[in-house]
């Protein structure tokens, strides 16, 4: 694989870094100057990402050191066609959730919003350097830089059950980290490397006990940022944040990072055939099988709409996990696609959420009777959200869940398949009585006209919901998410 040194995965993350800081130098004083350099962080990254885009398609990956530590130890960029999936998912939905969170904090008239706008930068900066981290130790830097830089926003309002939030999610997290660090060093103990390579790079470096320890301790850490069962209270507790930090929560940064992170481990330390060989695989399948149908049972009996959407997403983590574990081509590819194809669909929920609270200040489920008469742009964009999520064609959830199930019969283990399929129909349980109420049922008494949400947040869900469709009927358009997904496991299964 031909490699091209360039400075360009740098400047990419500087240009979010730079972007925090000129907000801060703003200030709240010059809100539309903060605004602007938000917009144009965004942009700026986005587009220095995208420009790599050609070499990735060509078979190359681009790499850039920024500086050696010791032997076999560097802080390095690195972006292969699986860091390009989750990079340009990142950038792209960090454009539509900065419009939408202008409008959602400037319409509410939200207090310390340079804070906010200053930490969902640094949040992108430490999300963004995840996905082009070439190796454990810079993947690990900027994993930490992504838990500290959402703490504040998981706190933002301040209240006794905001911080009892945030250190819940710290608690978490952090503990996770721990887990993480001993993995890295053991890692390097064992083989003198932490360099990521397709296929993975333990195999016979230890003995097999001593190896399975080590998987077991990376997915612990990871698997609290990806919100695995036990480790997932973190996630439903941090609703309490405003709807934008939920948005970059569970469709752009902090679970996607922790499930990017798990098949880093998964696919590129540990490779298919080690994990096969050990049997691994069937006990990680397993374990990720139970959330998914727990998750999804908890869902039904959430009143609170960003809740059931919590453990949606919990649901939907280890249905990527599962993807991966079986360690099929179609299975790993249909990973891979809902990653990115999920990302747009539950930002789309969320910012549906966040629309009808600033319209109407409601949360609950049961108090939405008849909504979608009033709201139609916003309760349309949940219907189709939700039907991509459940697998429904026309929406690119229908591609994803396609492939993660002929995943489980490629692997020859039609129970996943069931499980899938189980997981979908609970989905459907908790989803279409949200889309019944807001359209087809009646709320008892008089009560004041409702309107839709200012065009800042109702424009960008119509945009996500768009392409929620556009990706189903053209996977590859645009961002190529499938050719990327489909060069990955290529080069994971030997093949290129």
């Amino acid at each position: 694989m031909e490699i091209v040194h360039s400075a360009t995965p740098l400047v990419a993350l500087i240009a979010s870094l730079l972007g925090a800081v000129l907000i801060l130098l703003a200030g709240a004083k010059r809100p539309n100057l903060r605004e602007f350099w938000t917009m144009a962080a965004a942009v700026t990254q986005f587009s220095l990402i995208y420009s790599m885009l050609p070499h990735i398609m060509q078979g190359k990956i681009v790499v850039f050191t920024i500086i050696e530590l010791y032997q076999g130890i560097s802080l390095q960029l690195t972006v292969d066609s699986f860091g390009m999936l989750f990079a340009l998912l990142a950038s792209f939905l960090w454009i539509i959730v900065s419009v939408y969170s202008i409008g959602y904090m400037r319409t509410l008239n939200e207090h310390a919003q340079t804070r906010y706008f200053f930490c969902f930068a640094m949040a992108l900066f430490g999300a963004i350097g995840v996905a082009m981290a070439g190796n454990v130790l810079t993947l690990y830097m900027f994993y930490e830089i992504l838990t500290i830089a959402t703490f504040p926003l998981v706190i933002h309002k301040e209240t006794t059950e905001a911080l009892r939030a945030g250190r819940k999610y710290l608690a978490y997290l952090l503990t996770g980290a721990a887990f993480v660090l001993f993995s890295m060093g053991l890692t390097y103990y064992l083989t003198g490397s932490l360099d990521f390579i397709a296929g993975g790079f333990v195999a016979g470096s230890g003995s097999q006990d001593l190896l399975r320890l080590l998987f077991v301790a990376f997915i612990i850490g990871f698997g609290s940022k990806a919100a695995i069962m036990p480790l997932h209270e973190w996630l439903p507790s941090a609703m309490v944040a405003p709807t934008p930090v939920s948005a970059l929560l569970h469709a752009v940064a902090v679970v996607k990072a922790g499930v990017f992170c798990c098949l880093r481990v998964i696919l590129y330390i540990f490779g298919p055939e080690l994990l096969m060989n050990l049997g691994l695989w069937i006990l990680l399948a397993c374990f990720v099988s139970i959330t998914i149908i727990v998750a999804n049972l908890i869902a039904l009996t959430q009143d609170n709409l960003k809740k059931r959407l919590a453990f949606s997403t919990i649901n939907n983590l280890s249905i990527i996990i599962l993807g991966a574990a079986l360690l099929s081509p179609d299975g790993i590819r249909g990973a891979m696609l809902h990653i990115s194809f999920h990302g747009f669909m539950k930002i789309t929920l969320f910012m549906c959420a966040g629309a009808i609270y600033v319209a109407t200040r409601k949360e609950n489920i049961s108090e939405m009777g008849g909504i979608g008469r009033q709201m139609p742009f916003t309760m349309a964009a949940f219907a189709i959200g939700a039907a991509g999520l459940t697998g429904i064609p026309p929406v690119c959830g229908f591609i994803s869940k396609w492939y993660l199930c002929l995943g489980t019969l490629e692997a020859g283990q039609i129970i996943f398949l069931f499980v899938i399929i189980a997981s979908a129909l609970l989905d459907a349980a908790y989803f279409f009585p949200v889309i019944y109420n807001a359209f087809f049922k009646k709320t008892a008494g008089k009560t004041p006209r409702i309107k839709e949400a200012p065009v800042l947040l109702v424009a960008p869900l119509i945009v996500t919901t768009a392409f929620s469709i556009l990706f189903c009927m053209f996977p590859d358009a645009f961002l190529h998410f499938f050719s990327l997904a489909t060069r990955s496991v290529q080069t994971i299964m030997g093949v290129l």
